[in-house]
């Protein structure tokens, strides 16, 4: 069996409880951190986190993770 080569995925959404409540209940991924702006989820070993992006809003936006002003959407590997 190979091993996982776990990447990490956020996208934005408009409804965090709703979003959150469909990966969490739904699909039945794991939590992992969270804030009032975000929400980690494992996806199968992946790194997959749902950002709140207001509707309202069309120029890009950032939400704090860390001290660190994290655009919407992004990717990256997992190192």
């Amino acid at each position: 069996m190979a091993s996982l080569t776990p990447f990490h995925l956020a996208v934005p959404v408009y409804d965090l409880k709703e979003t959150r409540a469909f990966y969490r209940d739904i699909l039945g991924c794991p939590e992992g951190r969270s804030s009032d702006h975000w929400v980690d989820f494992n996806l199968f070993g992946h790194q997959f986190v749902i950002h709140l992006k207001p509707k309202e809003r069309h120029e890009s936006h950032h939400n704090p993770v860390d001290g660190h002003d994290v655009p919407v959407p992004h990717f990256g590997v997992v190192l």
